[in-house]
């Protein structure tokens, strides 16, 4: 048997919970396009995002480790593919449009610049006179303008709802920018998990890294209360050496532990709030989906502890600055000397401007070829 897209939609309707964002009912795109005989809009913006250039660039991008550490470590991609997993996982639970969630998820971190978080804030002191930058508005710029892939507009002419999550993404180190998507409202609840399937995704995960690093040891983390209830619940003591298998286990079980408390509230949280549509959530003064206070309190514990422990570690350290000098080098020379450019990005100063220009090529640049361009540039026995 084969289900038509009016067909899955159909199933939407009756499967989705009143509340969740249904493709039908869908804003639309800004080009008209036919939608696809056999698929939802949503599964086939989700589509159109995989095969982009910049998600391929996103698996030698660093999330806390540069990727020429190691293999085990995450990367970009991989921490965008456990943020989409763990994000539809929740959605399945509460009813909500998978699909969408998925798509927001995997698209959350498409303009990231390399070395994460220390590429960015180069690029956004470097912008400073000449528009800004964020990852945030470097995602939107990549599917609405930078990729191309199509002769009747530029990039990839998503949904209004995959664009509306996009732009309403926010964590502790993402703020939205929403002047062109009802800033009055806040983002539907499919939009609301992504976000938070991305904050408890990189925490656990960069817990994991730090772990297998040895850059955090098992003894730093006695007394936080995340720590103490799921080696509790593994049995496993203090004075007990932190094997791999224990390591994954305790990963595992925490975020088990995240999501069930993140459903289980949310779900009170939407009983509580008396929502019928996706509107109703969007109207709220809050966002609806969210931790118990609770885990939200032994969540921010043990952020702290990373970002003292991890983030701000030598090692992590001496990168970030590293990353800065790669970053800020590359930008200055290319402003002094736009010939230093390659020809193909050449010819996008006059639409774009020359610093967004250059700009838009570092962001899409991974670790490993900033390094090596910035050896090309700097170093005299490496040829350019």
């Amino acid at each position: 048997m084969i289900y038509t897209r009016q067909q899955l939609e159909e199933y939407e309707s009756q499967t989705l919970a009143s509340y969740a964002v249904h493709s039908k009912d869908s804003k639309g795109r800004l080009h008209p396009e036919e939608e696809a005989d056999f698929r939802p809009r949503f599964q086939r913006d989700r589509e159109r995002i995989l095969h982009t250039t910049a998600f391929r660039r996103l698996e030698y991008k660093t999330q806390v480790f540069i990727n020429h550490e190691g293999d085990y470590y995450r990367t970009r991609l991989t921490h965008t593919l456990e943020v989409a997993q763990i994000g539809r996982s929740i959605a399945r639970s509460l009813g909500l449009n998978e699909d969408l969630v998925e798509t927001i998820c995997l698209a959350h971190d498409l303009g990231h610049p390399p070395f994460g978080h220390s590429g960015e804030s180069a690029l956004s002191r470097l912008m400073k006179d000449y528009g800004g930058f964020n990852h945030n508005s470097q995602s939107l710029r990549i599917v609405t303008t930078l990729e191309n892939r199509y002769p009747d507009f530029a990039g990839l002419n998503l949904s209004w709802e995959v664009l509306e999550g996009m732009v309403k993404h926010e964590t502790d180190y993402d703020i939205a920018e929403t002047k062109q998507f009802n800033p009055e409202l806040r983002g539907h609840l499919e939009a609301q998990i992504a976000n938070l399937a991305d904050d408890l995704a990189y925490t656990s995960h960069d817990l994991d890294d730090g772990l297998r690093s040895g850059m955090i040891t098992p003894n730093q983390l006695d007394g936080i209360a995340l720590w103490e209830i799921i080696n509790e619940s593994i049995g496993r003591r203090r004075s007990e050496t932190l094997d791999s298998l224990s390591r994954h286990q305790i990963i595992r079980r925490l975020i088990n532990f995240e999501v069930t408390d993140l459903i289980q509230s949310t779900d009170r949280y939407l009983r509580r709030s008396n929502v019928k549509t996706a509107l109703d959530v969007q109207k709220l003064p809050f966002n609806v989906a969210g931790f118990s206070e609770d885990m939200y309190r032994r969540n921010r514990e043990l952020k702290d502890f990373l970002f003292s422990n991890l983030y701000r570690h030598y090692r992590v350290v001496r990168m970030a600055a590293k990353s800065e000098i790669i970053v800020t080098e590359l930008f200055n020379i290319y402003q002094a000397n736009p010939k230093t450019l390659p020809t193909e990005v050449q010819e996008f100063i006059p639409e774009r401007g020359l610093e967004r220009t250059i700009c838009d090529y570092i962001a899409g640049m991974t670790d490993r070829f900033a390094i090596d361009e910035y050896k090309r540039l700097f170093d005299a026995d490496v040829l350019p």
